[in-house]
Protein backbone atom coordinates (compact mmCIF):
# COMPACT_ATOMS: atom_id res chain seq x y z
CA UNK A 1 0.00 0.00 0.00
CA UNK A 2 1.43 3.41 -0.91
CA UNK A 3 2.31 5.95 1.70
CA UNK A 4 -0.57 8.33 2.30
CA UNK A 5 -0.14 12.07 2.62
CA UNK A 6 -2.59 14.06 4.66
CA UNK A 7 -3.63 16.96 2.51
CA UNK A 8 -4.47 20.17 4.33
CA UNK A 9 -7.69 22.04 3.76
CA UNK A 10 -7.45 24.33 0.75
CA UNK A 11 -10.14 26.73 1.88
CA UNK A 12 -7.59 29.47 2.53
CA UNK A 13 -5.56 28.81 -0.64
CA UNK A 14 -8.76 28.76 -2.71
CA UNK A 15 -9.87 32.08 -1.23
CA UNK A 16 -6.48 33.72 -1.80
CA UNK A 17 -6.33 32.54 -5.42
CA UNK A 18 -9.89 33.71 -6.08
CA UNK A 19 -9.24 37.11 -4.52
CA UNK A 20 -5.99 37.57 -6.45
CA UNK A 21 -7.93 36.96 -9.66
CA UNK A 22 -10.61 39.49 -8.66
CA UNK A 23 -13.21 36.73 -8.49
CA UNK A 24 -15.60 36.16 -5.63
CA UNK A 25 -14.38 33.30 -3.41
CA UNK A 26 -16.34 30.10 -3.82
CA UNK A 27 -17.59 28.37 -0.69
CA UNK A 28 -14.85 25.98 0.48
CA UNK A 29 -17.39 23.17 0.78
CA UNK A 30 -17.75 23.15 -3.00
CA UNK A 31 -14.13 22.26 -3.73
CA UNK A 32 -12.09 19.47 -2.15
CA UNK A 33 -8.61 18.32 -3.18
CA UNK A 34 -7.60 14.83 -2.10
CA UNK A 35 -5.38 11.93 -3.05
CA UNK A 36 -6.99 9.85 -5.81
CA UNK A 37 -8.22 6.36 -4.99
CA UNK A 38 -8.61 3.33 -7.24
CA UNK A 39 -12.35 4.10 -7.33
CA UNK A 40 -11.47 7.29 -9.26
CA UNK A 41 -9.84 5.38 -12.14
CA UNK A 42 -12.80 5.63 -14.55
CA UNK A 43 -13.14 9.38 -13.91
CA UNK A 44 -9.39 9.92 -14.37
CA UNK A 45 -9.32 8.09 -17.70
CA UNK A 46 -12.49 9.83 -18.94
CA UNK A 47 -11.05 13.27 -18.12
CA UNK A 48 -7.75 12.35 -19.81
CA UNK A 49 -9.60 11.37 -23.00
CA UNK A 50 -11.70 14.52 -22.87
CA UNK A 51 -8.80 16.88 -22.19
CA UNK A 52 -5.94 15.77 -24.41
CA UNK A 53 -5.67 14.84 -28.09
CA UNK A 54 -2.21 13.29 -27.70
CA UNK A 55 0.34 12.52 -24.99
CA UNK A 56 -2.40 10.85 -22.95
CA UNK A 57 -1.95 8.72 -19.86
CA UNK A 58 -3.44 5.25 -20.30
CA UNK A 59 -5.64 3.38 -17.83
CA UNK A 60 -2.67 1.13 -17.01
CA UNK A 61 -0.45 4.15 -16.34
CA UNK A 62 -3.03 5.71 -14.02
CA UNK A 63 -3.43 2.40 -12.20
CA UNK A 64 0.36 2.20 -11.75
CA UNK A 65 0.57 5.83 -10.54
CA UNK A 66 -2.22 5.28 -8.01
CA UNK A 67 -0.13 2.52 -6.40
CA UNK A 68 3.29 4.18 -6.66
CA UNK A 69 5.45 5.75 -3.98
CA UNK A 70 7.13 7.95 -6.61
CA UNK A 71 3.88 9.33 -8.06
CA UNK A 72 0.85 11.01 -6.60
CA UNK A 73 -2.49 11.62 -8.27
CA UNK A 74 -4.66 14.38 -6.80
CA UNK A 75 -8.30 14.97 -7.64
CA UNK A 76 -10.50 17.98 -7.12
CA UNK A 77 -14.16 17.36 -6.56
CA UNK A 78 -17.26 19.20 -5.50
CA UNK A 79 -19.88 17.88 -3.13
CA UNK A 80 -17.83 14.72 -2.50
CA UNK A 81 -18.33 13.17 -5.94
CA UNK A 82 -18.57 15.74 -8.73
CA UNK A 83 -15.17 15.14 -10.36
CA UNK A 84 -13.70 18.47 -11.50
CA UNK A 85 -10.03 17.85 -12.24
CA UNK A 86 -6.81 16.07 -11.45
CA UNK A 87 -3.06 16.53 -11.17
CA UNK A 88 -0.32 13.92 -11.53
CA UNK A 89 2.95 14.51 -9.68
CA UNK A 90 6.22 12.62 -9.94
CA UNK A 91 8.97 12.48 -7.34
CA UNK A 92 12.50 11.23 -8.02
CA UNK A 93 14.55 9.94 -5.12
CA UNK A 94 17.38 12.33 -4.30
CA UNK A 95 15.93 15.15 -6.40
CA UNK A 96 15.02 18.49 -4.89
CA UNK A 97 12.36 19.07 -7.55
CA UNK A 98 8.97 17.46 -8.02
CA UNK A 99 7.42 17.31 -11.48
CA UNK A 100 3.83 18.14 -12.26
CA UNK A 101 3.31 15.74 -15.12
CA UNK A 102 -0.32 16.49 -15.89
CA UNK A 103 -3.05 18.91 -14.90
CA UNK A 104 -6.58 18.63 -16.29
CA UNK A 105 -9.94 20.16 -15.45
CA UNK A 106 -13.40 19.47 -16.75
CA UNK A 107 -14.23 21.98 -19.52
CA UNK A 108 -17.21 23.33 -17.56
CA UNK A 109 -15.00 23.90 -14.48
CA UNK A 110 -12.27 25.88 -16.25
CA UNK A 111 -11.78 29.37 -14.92
CA UNK A 112 -13.39 28.42 -11.60
CA UNK A 113 -10.20 27.96 -9.52
CA UNK A 114 -9.95 24.18 -9.86
CA UNK A 115 -6.55 24.24 -11.58
CA UNK A 116 -5.23 26.77 -9.07
CA UNK A 117 -6.40 24.63 -6.14
CA UNK A 118 -4.74 21.55 -7.63
CA UNK A 119 -1.50 23.50 -8.19
CA UNK A 120 -1.52 24.77 -4.60
CA UNK A 121 -2.12 21.23 -3.32
CA UNK A 122 0.69 19.89 -5.52
CA UNK A 123 3.10 22.52 -4.18
CA UNK A 124 2.14 21.71 -0.59
CA UNK A 125 2.69 17.97 -1.09
CA UNK A 126 6.05 18.65 -2.78
CA UNK A 127 7.10 20.86 0.16
CA UNK A 128 6.12 18.12 2.62
CA UNK A 129 8.28 15.67 0.68
CA UNK A 130 11.25 18.01 1.02
CA UNK A 131 11.26 19.36 -2.53
CA UNK A 132 12.60 22.84 -3.11
CA UNK A 133 10.94 23.32 -6.50
CA UNK A 134 7.98 22.18 -8.57
CA UNK A 135 8.51 21.95 -12.33
CA UNK A 136 6.12 21.40 -15.21
CA UNK A 137 5.97 21.43 -18.99
CA UNK A 138 3.26 23.18 -20.97
CA UNK A 139 2.47 23.47 -24.66
CA UNK A 140 3.61 26.84 -26.00
CA UNK A 141 0.14 27.37 -27.48
CA UNK A 142 -1.72 26.70 -24.19
CA UNK A 143 -2.10 30.37 -23.31
CA UNK A 144 -4.70 29.90 -20.55
CA UNK A 145 -2.49 27.40 -18.68
CA UNK A 146 0.56 29.63 -19.09
CA UNK A 147 -1.39 32.58 -17.68
CA UNK A 148 -2.44 30.50 -14.66
CA UNK A 149 1.10 29.24 -13.99
CA UNK A 150 2.60 32.70 -14.22
CA UNK A 151 -0.11 34.17 -11.98
CA UNK A 152 0.75 31.55 -9.35
CA UNK A 153 4.47 32.34 -9.39
CA UNK A 154 5.88 29.86 -11.90
CA UNK A 155 8.64 31.18 -14.13
CA UNK A 156 9.67 30.02 -17.58
CA UNK A 157 13.09 28.35 -17.49
CA UNK A 158 13.54 26.35 -20.72
CA UNK A 159 12.22 26.24 -24.28
CA UNK A 160 11.32 22.74 -25.50
CA UNK A 161 11.43 22.39 -29.30
CA UNK A 162 9.09 19.77 -30.82
CA UNK A 163 8.50 18.43 -27.31
CA UNK A 164 5.02 16.99 -27.71
CA UNK A 165 3.90 13.90 -29.62
CA UNK A 166 2.33 16.03 -32.35
CA UNK A 167 5.52 18.11 -32.75
CA UNK A 168 4.30 21.13 -30.78
CA UNK A 169 6.82 23.22 -28.88
CA UNK A 170 6.64 23.60 -25.14
CA UNK A 171 8.00 25.50 -22.18
CA UNK A 172 9.36 24.24 -18.88
CA UNK A 173 8.27 26.25 -15.86
CA UNK A 174 9.46 26.15 -12.28
CA UNK A 175 8.20 27.45 -8.97
CA UNK A 176 10.57 27.65 -6.02
CA UNK A 177 8.92 26.35 -2.86
CA UNK A 178 9.54 28.10 0.42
Amino acid sequence: MPTTFPLPSYEHARRVVAESADLPPAPASLLRVRRAASSDLDDLVALEQRSFNSDRLSRAQYRRHLDSDSALVLVASANHRHFLGNAVLFFRKGSGAARLYSLATQPEARGQGVGAALLEAAAEVARRRGCRALRLEVRADNHSAIKLYERLGYRRITALAAYYQDGADGWRYEKLLD
